[in-house]
């Protein structure tokens, strides 16, 4: 009975050490914002915006707001200006930080102006020919980067076939990045009023090589009037600042 008691005891201490560490492992102590494209990468277009600039805009809130309230998360940018920067160097900058989270931020356009809605991915494979369509929009910035073929192991985001290497590159922190995936979207939906495009999966380049739980949430389409006047507007952006 004495000798039970002990290996019940061991077990408890057991668990216990499990999930306290669990808990530090789960603790955010450095995040990566990363604003979409940049530079000559204007990424979409709509009649008054570029997705380059709303980006920007929104991760630079979004980076105030972590500082001002998490003093003791560390937040390191991809950019803070209206510089190109490759979609490799935003993973290893994301890598080198030894970061905890990798936030993308975005924004997309249709063909059709009345589509709107905020949608966040995470790395996966794609699960419709929606989701690899974006993918490719967002993966073709790697077409304005010299090497492309060499840097990612000849990668095409033109074609489809190309797009089955990321089956064998599962992300190995999918739970974590569709947890905050989820969170992401409540905030977006239930807190901002936006339509829910859902949390997705699709084999995104700055996803691919970043060791860390991580989100491409693209914030709305600019292609649709009165999306882009809100994703312009101070408002709109300290919106989905303060969701994020």
């Amino acid at each position: 009975m004495r000798e039970k008691r002990t290996y019940q005891r061991f077990l408890i201490l057991c668990l216990l050490y499990f999930f306290v560490n669990l808990s530090f492992a789960q603790k955010v102590n450095t995040v990566v914002l990363d604003a979409g494209h940049g530079g000559h990468d204007t990424g979409a277009l709509g009649k008054n915006s570029r997705e380059k600039d709303i980006a920007l805009a929104i991760v630079l809130k979004l980076r105030d707001l972590i500082k001002a309230n998490m003093k003791d998360v560390k937040v390191v940018l991809t950019r803070d200006d209206d510089t190109f920067v490759e979609l490799y160097r935003r993973a290893r900058i994301a890598n080198e930080s030894k970061a905890d989270l990798f936030i993308s931020v975005h924004c997309n356009s249709t063909k059709s102006t009345s589509v709107y809605g905020a949608e966040t991915f995470v790395m996966g494979l794609h699960k419709s020919e929606a989701n690899l369509a974006v993918a490719k929009t967002e993966n073709a910035a790697i077409l304005l980067e010299d090497d492309y073929v060499e840097k990612y192991d000849g990668f095409t985001p033109g074609s489809a076939e190309g797009n089955i290497f990321f089956s064998m590159m599962q992300n190995a922190f999918l739970d974590h990045s569709l947890e905050f995936a989820g969170k992401v979207q409540h905030q977006m939906v239930d807190k901002l009023g936006m339509y829910n495009r859902g949390v997705k999966q699709a084999g995104f380049l700055v996803l691919y090589k970043t060791a860390m739980p991580g989100v491409l949430i693209e914030t709305g389409l600019i292609s649709n009037a009165k999306v882009e006047k809100y994703l312009n507007s101070e408002k709109g952006q300290n919106e989905i600042a303060l969701g994020i």
